[in-house]
């Protein structure tokens, strides 16, 4: 992707050719060829006595989901109030279906359906959860491992292998981030002005909100209803419910220990950071330069695609070439050994 262009249909320069490809693909293009993506759910009990929903699609042609196996994990963390039926978690269904891999999508607190027990919710640097995750991941799989993370999940991924360091490749062969805002506070700016607040911040407000003020019900000493309630961008949202929840000072604390890109020269495993220069979510001027990565860190920056967009083919267009090419380059970072696609 990091030569894409949008198609013709769905061109466009600057703000509004940044809205159309990021809106048009998450309702209208095609995520999966064939029948719908099936998962198998498993509720997995945290340490501290929460849970989280895993969904599960396992290859064709696999005996049993529990056979031990050296066939490929894909593992996907989904962005900001997504799921595993989010049009991105589809496409990559799609491909981990074709390809003979098996494929997990580990559901964030409060995201697939439920609400959580602990007070405690997720956030978008929620390293420590993602590393529960992803060892718990290498405990019961015996072949390689890749995780892509999409959008508030790309960010959540990187963190996890700023601090992992070394050890990250004990977990994982190679990670992916998609769409993912590195710099926090550049994209917490973006998202909260003009068409961005109208359109993306009512969007996730929408669920946001009423979510919270269920978390204030189960913890009343712990939230203000009253402040919650008048919540009007995500900033307002951080500072009532994502800061005091998670243990930072305010919003301004939470943005910039959560960011990714001041560490992304700390990371030790193959990493592929993707960025379109016209996300309306990411600024353009805000992403990592060359020189700021280290050298386990590959940029794809193109200058179109939106946010998690980068539709191809003919109208209505399908979201089917991402995983196609974000996996072609995690799969050339499996060991040499290893089943690149299929087999067991």
């Amino acid at each position: 992707m990091d030569n894409y262009r949008s198609p013709a249909w769905l061109a466009g320069e600057g703000a509004f050719g940044g809205h159309l490809q990021t809106i048009w693909p998450a309702l209208f293009a095609t995520s999966y060829q064939g029948p719908a993506p099936a998962y198998r759910r498993e509720r997995w009990t945290t340490p501290d006595g929460d849970f989280i929903d895993v969904d599960r699609q396992e290859p064709p042609g696999l005996a049993t989901a529990t056979e031990p196996v050296t066939r490929p994990l894909l593992v996907l963390f989904h962005g900001l109030e997504g799921s595993s039926a989010s049009h991105y978690a589809q496409a990559f269904a799609n491909w981990a279906r074709e390809n003979g891999w098996r494929y997990a999508v580990p559901h964030f607190r409060g995201c697939s359906g439920e609400m959580n027990l602990a007070p405690r919710a997720y956030h978008l640097g929620d390293y420590e959860e993602a590393a529960w995750i992803l060892e718990r991941m290498r405990a019961e799989h015996h072949g390689p491992i890749v995780a892509v993370g999409v959008s508030l999940g790309g960010n959540v991924l990187l963190r996890w292998a700023e601090e992992a360091g070394t050890t990250a490749p004990r977990i994982a062969d190679a990670v992916c981030a998609i769409s993912a805002p590195l710099d926090l506070t550049a994209s917490g700016v973006a998202i909260g002005r003009g068409v961005n607040r109208q359109i993306y911040t009512r969007m996730f407000l929408r669920t946001m909100v009423p979510k919270a003020l269920q978390k204030a019900k189960q913890f009343p000493k712990l939230l203000d209803v009253k402040t919650l309630r008048q919540v009007r961008d995500l900033y307002q949202f951080d500072n009532a419910f994502t800061a005091p929840l998670h243990g930072f000072r305010n919003t301004e604390d939470y943005w910039n220990r959560g960011s990714s890109k001041p560490h992304l020269h700390r990371i030790r495993v193959p990493a592929l950071v993707v960025n379109a220069f016209n996300d309306p979510f990411v600024p353009g001027p805000s992403l990592p330069h060359k020189g700021e990565v280290g050298a386990f860190v590959t940029l794809w920056q193109p200058r179109h695609g939106g946010h998690v967009g980068f539709a191809r083919g003919r109208w209505p267009g399908h979201v089917l070439t991402l995983p196609e090419q974000v996996m072609g380059w995690l799969s050339g970072h499996l060991p040499a050994t290893s089943p690149r696609t299929g087999g067991s």
